[in-house]
């Protein structure tokens, strides 16, 4: 049985928690951080864990790391 590549772009943009939660990085901070609120900024530093529907698409891009 030939082995199923993991989605080289998931694999840069995700890790997993040793709960097997899926870590990824805040959403909506490349550019334009003037015309956000400070709150928004100060909430959204580090990471953030994935909601479950979204966590479901993102295994299956990593079938080895869970």
């Amino acid at each position: 049985m030939p082995k199923m590549k993991t989605k080289a772009a998931a694999k840069k943009r995700f890790s997993f928690t040793a709960s097997g939660k899926v870590k990824s990085g805040q959403a909506g901070k490349r550019h334009g951080m003037i015309k956000r609120t400070t709150k928004f900024i100060r909430d959204a530093r580090g990471t953030s864990v994935l909601t479950d529907a979204d966590a479901k698409i993102v295994k299956k891009y990593m079938p080895y790391n869970r």
